[in-house]
């Protein structure tokens, strides 16, 4: 069920995706007039090849257009009359190019319609974020309060150059006011990120290693979080079956755990803080711990095991008063403000994780995302802020990396033409195929890259 739900979120938010990005194409292939062959979201042939296996799921033609359901599931398109594309070469044009055709237009028409999935992408990815920040406000945790007890450093943190109980002040020099920004693109994609701490009433300064990222994309949650006292919220009645654990029934409802229960210490270690809880558990999987916990004022032990990946069934909540969330309503225009900001801010940090790649301070297999990582991604459990959030945020990557001028790519086609306004001459229809054709190859090489590797770090990793 877990799989159908990501699956099913990951098509849906892919559907929307693409349907919009062609849709760009179309319209404003419409506006000046060009003839529109099809519309189709996924292909209809096997891709890259336009003439194996041509049959759609579903098809029907309105006004000179062919709208369809492709069979195979990769993107979708429109084919545009007289554009050498994914759908046809040099060789299906006729020598004598008619008025309704793409490439009998001026350049700058051309251009915008090049332009449009992307632009359309924009528009889309702007207004979800634009409508996640209206609805959900301003929510962040005050540094104020985390500092009150510091912060606990995981494995990744202390590899950082952190220490649990460090009072984290600055960041590059400017003072740190909310805690989910040590987790922003700023802190974890910036050169020679410096934090300054407050070490056991001295302050000094900490840098990231030049290859955390790397770390960061191996494990994307054990960093930091603020030292706080925490109860049992709630008890799970199983866990749900990951990888050889298959409980029917949790460790922590087995054992008779009850919400309000405060654990005091496991196997004779004392248990003040959340991270101390964690740390045993880590350090006991697959076995059983002896535990002693206060109930209603009245001490009381139990024997309880711990799951192979460290899970009881307990879901903690956290009681330090000092980690109190601040909530912001916001006017229309802070939330504009605030969300194209954030949806900029995706470009902006795609463009600083390219760079990472291309610096080789960051693994490309680490860096890149397929199919199989979106999906979990966008979760086992369907929630709409978390699907718009996936969907806003992968408008806005296909914004960018369609953009790229590489051949076949709407960027590739933008800066040929570009090229054609400034020189006043189009390359040869001979040009552009061969063009098409490697930018294809290099497309798909990248694709086989990401999905291989996308498979083989979840089933040898």
């Amino acid at each position: 069920m877990e799989t159908f739900i990501m699956t099913a979120q990951l098509i849906l938010g892919l559907s929307i995706l693409v349907t919009l990005h062609e849709f760009g194409h179309f319209i404003t292939a419409k506006w000046f007039k060009m003839r529109v062959n099809k519309f189709y979201l996924f292909f209809d042939f096997m891709f890259p090849l336009p003439n194996v296996l041509n049959f759609a799921l579903f098809k029907k033609t309105i006004g000179g257009t062919e709208y369809g359901l492709g069979w195979f599931p990769l993107g979708g398109y429109v084919s545009i009359a007289g554009m050498i594309d994914e759908t046809q070469d040099a060789k299906d044009l006729a020598a004598t190019p008619e008025p309704w055709e793409f490439r009998a237009k001026p350049a700058w028409q051309r251009l915008i319609v090049m332009l449009g999935g992307v632009i359309v992408n924009v528009i889309l990815g702007v207004f979800i974020f634009v409508c996640l920040t209206k609805s959900n406000g301003e929510n962040y945790t005050p540094m104020e309060g985390v500092n009150k007890l510091g912060i606990v450093a995981y494995d990744l943190g202390e590899y950082a150059g952190l220490k649990t109980g460090d009072k984290i002040l600055k960041v590059n020099g400017k003072e740190l006011t909310k805690f989910e920004d040590l987790r922003s693109s700023e802190v974890l994609l910036g050169d020679k990120t410096k934090f300054t701490v407050n070490r056991g009433g001295k302050e000094m300064e900490v840098s990231l290693p030049d290859d955390f990222l790397n770390k960061f994309s191996d494990n994307k949650t054990d960093f930091i979080d603020p030292i706080t006292t925490f109860e049992v919220k709630t008890i799970d009645p199983s866990l749900p079956k990951n990888g050889k654990e298959d409980f029917a029934i949790s460790p922590a409802a087995k054992a008779g755990l009850k919400p309000g229960d405060k654990f005091l210490s496991g196997n004779g270690i004392a248990i003040n803080f959340y991270h101390d809880f964690r740390k045993i558990l880590n350090a006991n999987k697959g076995k059983s711990v002896d535990w002693v916990i206060s109930r209603a004022g009245k001490i009381d032990s139990l024997k309880m095991p711990v799951s192979l990946s460290g899970r009881t069934g307990i879901v903690a909540e956290m009681t330090n008063q000092n980690l109190k969330s601040v909530h912001n309503e916001l006017s229309l225009g802070q939330a504009i403000s605030l969300g194209s900001a954030k949806a900029f801010g995706v470009i902006g940090d795609n463009i600083k994780g390219f760079g990472k790649i291309f610096s080789g301070k960051v693994s490309a297999s680490k860096a890149l995302s397929g199919p199989l990582e979106i999906a979990h991604m966008y979760g086992s459990v369907w929630d709409w802020n978390r699907f718009w959030t996936m969907t806003g945020l992968l408008s806005m990557a296909l914004a960018f990396m369609n953009i790229l001028p590489i051949p076949a790519l709407d960027g590739g086609h933008a800066l040929f033409l570009i090229a054609e306004m400034i020189m006043g001459r189009a390359p040869s229809e001979k040009f552009m195929e061969r063009a098409q054709a490697v930018g294809t190859f290099i497309l798909l090489a990248l694709m086989v890259y990401v999905i291989g590797n996308g498979i083989f770090k979840y089933n040898f990793q």
